[in-house]
């Protein structure tokens, strides 16, 4: 297994959520949302409209980079992680051994606003899209894949793309 954590990055709204945990459970590998490692302060700064700073997601990015290598070590998973910033992703990348299957969800910001604005009972509402959109760095690197497609085809892609395989239940 050459790249036993597979994330998924982008804005919120994006998808990361919907097409990691469905990823997950066609490679059989466990899920996880980033967003569940914040601390309670960053979710209440948050959900009062105002985005994090780079101090605000230290702690969190090193929780997950710890994280990363205890889960390489059990077999591998899938992270929802926004990893906006380069300076994210080498942190996470820190903390495992292999190389992570970095794979961004990208689209048209109009689309971006009306998920969020659908979206009930999340902490992350759409005015702080313009910040996320602001503070993402779009690597030169991984996967980069259009929101346009269903999350099926988002799974498949990246199931093709990145050379994973399907557990016999779900190939």
């Amino acid at each position: 297994m050459t790249q036993p954590i597979i994330l998924i990055m982008g804005v919120s709204g994006c998808g990361k959520t919907t097409v990691g945990e469905l990823l997950a459970q066609r490679i059989g590998r466990p899920f996880y949302d980033g967003d569940d490692f914040h601390s309670a302060a960053n979710v209440a700064k948050m959900a009062a409209g105002h985005p994090l700073t780079d101090a605000d997601r230290a702690e969190w990015l090193a929780t997950l980079a710890k994280d990363f290598g205890q889960w390489e070590a059990a077999g591998g998973a899938v992270v929802a992680c926004s990893a906006l910033k380069e300076s994210y992703r080498q942190t996470l990348q820190a903390g495992a051994s292999l190389p992570i299957g970095w794979v961004l969800l990208d689209g048209d910001p109009a689309v971006l606003r009306a998920r969020l604005e659908g979206r009930q009972g999340h902490y992350m509402k759409a005015d702080m899209l313009a910040s996320q959109l602001a503070t993402l760095e779009r690597p030169s690197y991984g996967l980069k894949l259009n929101i346009e497609d269903t999350p099926e085809q988002l799974v498949q892609q990246i199931i093709d793309q990145l050379h994973l395989t399907p557990t016999a239940s779900q190939a």
